[in-house]
């Protein structure tokens, strides 16, 4: 102890050791004393000496310290110690002002130190099994040391706990600690953590982080919280950025409506403190993470439909056009809006109708244009408006229309300032930055829309007074021809290709003007600087467009007569060259890579995004076209020609096969429907059945009841007035019962009328050919039921003729029964009830009589229906013929679709092989979808011009 005392709190008497002799006495004192408060001196004083002495320390005393934190694990105080001295040997401090040098020592050591720590992956696991201590002094160390470890060794620490069992979930539930600093420690530990490791991006999306870092979020302030807020923003970056589950997780948990509020900023824009201008460039950094052009279609497009329905967009547009917005904020707002809106129709629309807060209001397109071609504003701000004005065209062909209807005389408004007005004045201004700007503006409105490169060629422009207009097209060469600056030139360069391509039209107008070629020809063939090398390149990618894209309308400038001219003045293998200086260029990669116009300085400046793409479209087949002679062209339409004939077969037999399917798949249904309509009477049949049974069996009940009666009256013995009673009561009962048998026959004559409408529909639609076998079997079945109704209905009668001999039997009963019984007092009584009774009698037999008689017009309507079915089998019998006469047929059309088949086979391989001997002979085949999508624009061209005219 004293010696400790000594190190710790002043000098001993005598020569004092040096700084290692004293580490290794204390590391020795760790490893040997028994009780653990000379352990604990010795672990603090070793914590006193770690960053004087960190070499010496980091080499004697790690093991030592990584052993307290296995063997005292029930003495909070002690592990503090050791995690504290653990982490001044491998954190490497950058605050402190040192020189390279030494901060580069710092940074091995930190390394080194770290290599050595987690050589055995227990001891990280052993770090994440103290982080679960709640005790101050033992956690917030544990989570500083985990953090230090992963800015050293971030990829080997990861791996270590990506595969320890709930290595994660354990560093998540710092984020739910009550003490901010441990919190706040955790999310600088987190955003190590998931940085480049998508497994462990998403394993902390999935236990809960979104939801927990958006509620730390909401309670620090949003934007105007501070630096707690930038971390966990920061964080979020990380488990978002390039991670497309964890983007699907974040949208499909309706944590993009959350974002909302972020942006709410208040009309009072004086007060932006610099954390505030942080959090926000931050949030709109995420915005961007979730509609970012390098994502997926569909997920973009569903991250900005919902942006758009909880109103984020809109939210985003009143940041736009706020007042006291700081420059990078608004810079920044504008690129965001530009990603949200690209190529979604409904943003679009909705960004179109966005007014600026001014007297009078004016559309949000003019105001940014406004400041796009203002040479005194700044230039990432310059550049995010064309970004904004390109993502608004992009894949919007109406908006496409707007913008160039803007510049038509017809729709020209003298008090207001347009987009197309905007556009002519950077075109033709000073400033060759807002020139370039103002060019590509406009090629982006004629991107891939034939009808508005069309339209542009309508558009007229007053260079001066008392000189006639000008079109555009001829404004546009004629500022070309006046050697303006590079940037200038390059940007209606790449206009006037984007504009004539694909648009045989242009290529007329363009071509029209005497002066246009020799232009070209001249700047081709010239022996330039380096610096005009590009517009070389550019020109002759023009005059290529020209010789592609030539309907050889013009006899001068046919076809073979500008590759004649190329041959004569520039040379084909010059022409190729130079051509080939475009994609050569330095700056050409850099703008192929992503869509925004991101430029260190206003010089470098020169190439679209969309442009380069158009290049690399065309470079080919502007080589092989120019290379190309009047012989192989002549072969290449001939091929064409006969390309297109084999094309009109195949479309032919395609429509008759199509035609025979149709019919087959008509023939099916009607099978169906026949097949529906045999269940149906099949189900009627067997309901029939049924109920005939149920009668059956009623009645046969009803006769066993009336013998069990007839035996009860013969035994007796009571008075007649008893008798006469029972007999009553029985003979209204057989009144009844008998009325039930004339309603049950009523429903047999009913059904009987429904065969006969069912026969009537079997002879209808016996003229039709189709399934004659099948009524056929099916009249068949229908003629034995009738049958067996016919056979019931016959013993019915014969069962009703002996219920009325029974009557009679029972009537004769009564009266022997009545004479042998009754009083003679009572004579005159009984004889009056039987004079009732007899007459009830005889009106059952004459109701019976009369019900036989319907029985007997049944029996013979039965034998005409019989009469009729055997008509209908005869019927059935020449459907059944021409069932397989058609049989016959549709088996004959399947072989001739199978001979067809083979024909158009061997039709293909003719086919392909014409195209393999053209690639052979170099030239550029077309599929037939690209030949099908050429003839239906050259249909729509066809109707354009018919509405012009």
């Amino acid at each position: 102890m004293n010696f400790i005392r000594g190190v710790i709190g002043g000098q001993a008497p005598g020569p004092q050791p040096s700084g290692a002799e004293t580490i290794q006495k204390l590391c020795d004192r760790v490893a040997s004393s028994t009780l653990l408060e000379d352990r604990r001196d010795a672990v603090r004083a070793l914590k006193s000496l770690s960053k004087k002495y960190r070499m010496e320390v980091g080499t004697q005393a790690v093991d030592h310290l990584i052993n307290i934190l296995q063997t005292d694990r029930s003495d909070s105080e002690i592990l503090g110690y050791a995690l504290d001295t653990l982490y001044n040997i491998i954190c490497n401090d950058e605050e402190e002002e040192q020189d390279e040098t030494i901060q580069k020592q710092a940074d091995d050591l930190g390394a080194q130190f770290t290599e050595t720590f987690i050589q055995d992956p227990e001891h990280v696991t052993l770090l994440l099994t103290v982080l679960e201590e709640f005790d101050f002094h033992v956690r917030w160390p544990g989570v500083k040391l985990l953090t230090a470890l992963l800015k050293n060794q971030g990829v080997q620490v990861q791996g270590i706990i990506l595969v320890s069992p709930m290595g994660v979930s354990r560093l998540m539930d710092l984020l739910a600690d009550s003490r901010e600093v441990i919190r706040n420690d955790g999310l600088l530990l987190l955003q190590q953590l998931t940085k480049g490791n998508a497994a462990i991006q998403k394993i902390v999306a999935f236990e809960n982080a979104f939801e927990r870092l958006l509620d730390i979020i909401t309670e620090e302030g949003s934007s105007d919280g501070g630096i707690v807020v930038e971390d966990c923003l920061l964080l979020l970056l990380n488990l978002l950025k390039n991670n497309s589950s964890n983007q699907n997780f974040f949208k499909e948990g309706s944590y993009i409506q959350r974002m909302k509020p972020w942006f709410e900023v208040g009309d009072d824009n004086s007060g932006w403190s610099a954390q505030k201008v942080t959090n926000l460039h931050l949030m709109l950094q995420l915005v961007r993470v979730m509609v970012s052009p390098v994502n997926s279609p569909g997920a973009t497009s569903s991250c900005q439909k919902s942006m758009f329905q909880c109103g984020l967009l809109q939210q985003l547009c009143t940041i736009l056009m706020a007042t006291g917005v700081p420059a990078d904020i608004l810079t920044e707002t504008i690129n965001t809006v530009s990603e949200v809106i690209r190529g979604s129709q409904v943003n679009q629309d909705y960004f179109a109708s966005v007014n600026a807060p001014s007297n009078p209001p004016r559309p949000a397109i003019v105001v940014l244009l406004m400041s796009m071609v203002n040479e005194r504003q700044p230039f990432v701000l310059r550049c995010a408006v064309l970004y904004c004005f390109q993502c608004f065209l992009s894949k919007n062909q109406k908006g496409q229309g707007e913008i160039v209807a803007t510049l038509l005389p017809s729709t020209i408004d003298a008090n207001s300032i347009s987009a197309g007005q905007l556009l002519c004045g950077g075109l033709f201004s000073a400033d060759s930055l807002s020139n370039w700007c103002a060019a590509v503006a406009l090629a982006h409105a004629l991107q891939d829309n034939l009808t508005q490169k069309e339209q542009l060629l309508r558009v007229q422009l007053a260079t001066s007074l008392g000189k006639p207009p000008v079109s555009l097209l001829q404004q546009c060469t004629n500022i070309l021809s006046q050697g303006s600056k590079v940037q200038t030139r390059v940007g209606l360069l790449m206009l006037l290709c984007t504009w004539i391509s694909n648009c045989p039209i242009a290529v007329t107008h363009f071509l029209h003007n005497q002066e246009n070629v020799p232009f070209l020809t001249a700047q081709i063939s010239e022996n330039l600087g380096e610096d005009e090398r590009l517009v070389q390149g550019l020109c002759a990618l023009l005059l290529g467009i020209c010789i592609y894209y030539n309907d050889n309308s013009l006899e001068n400038y046919t076809k073979e007569k500008l590759k004649q001219l190329i041959e004569k003045r520039i040379g084909k293998e010059n022409f190729v060259e130079k051509l080939g200086f475009i994609t050569k260029h330095e700056l050409y990669s850099r703008a192929a890579q992503k869509p925004q116009p991101v430029f260190p300085s206003p010089e470098q400046m020169l190439f679209d995004h969309e442009f380069t793409r158009l290049v690399k479209e065309l470079e080919g087949v502007i080589t092989k076209a120019v290379h190309k002679s009047s012989e192989e062209e002549k072969k290449e339409e001939e091929v064409k020609k006969t390309l297109e004939q084999h094309d009109n077969i195949v479309t032919q037999y395609k429509e008759l096969i199509r035609e025979q399917d149709a019919q087959i798949q008509e023939l099916k249904e009607q099978v169906a429907s026949m097949s529906s309509q045999n269940e149906q009477m099949q189900a009627t049949v067997t309901q029939q059945l049924s109920q005939i049974q149920q009668h059956k069996d009623q009645y046969n009940i009803l006769k066993l009841k009336l013998g069990k009666d007839n035996h009860s009256q013969s035994c007796s013995q009571g008075d007649g007035s008893q008798v006469n009673g029972l007999q009553t009561e029985e003979l209204t009962q057989l009144k009844e019962e008998v009325e039930e048998l004339r309603k049950q026959h009523a429903l047999l004559q009913t059904l009987l009328k429904d065969k006969d409408a069912l026969i009537d529909s079997l002879r209808l639609e016996a003229a039709q050919p189709v399934e004659g076998s099948a009524r056929g079997s099916e009249n068949t079945e229908l003629l034995k039921e009738l049958e067996v109704l016919r056979s019931q209905s016959q013993s019915q009668s014969v069962e009703i003729d002996q219920l009325k001999t029974e009557k009679q039997e029972l009537v004769r009963k009564a009266e022997a029964g009545s004479s042998d019984t009754v009083p003679s007092s009572a004579g005159s009584l009984d004889t009056a009830k039987l004079a009732e009774l007899e007459s009830r009698l005889t009106a059952q037999t004459t109701e019976t009589e009369r019900l036989k008689e319907e029985t007997k017009s049944l029996v013979k309507s039965r034998a005409d229906l019989e009469q009729q079915l055997a008509s209908a089998t005869s019927t059935v019998a020449i459907l059944q013929t021409e069932k397989s006469k058609l049989q016959t047929e549709v088996q004959e059309s399947k072989k001739e679709q199978d001979d067809l088949l083979m024909l158009l086979a061997d039709q293909d391989q003719k086919i392909h092989s014409l195209k393999q001997k053209l690639k052979d002979l170099g030239e550029t085949v077309e599929d037939e979808d690209d030949l099908d999508t050429r003839d239906q624009t050259d249909d729509d061209d066809e109707d354009e011009e018919d509405v012009e005219d």
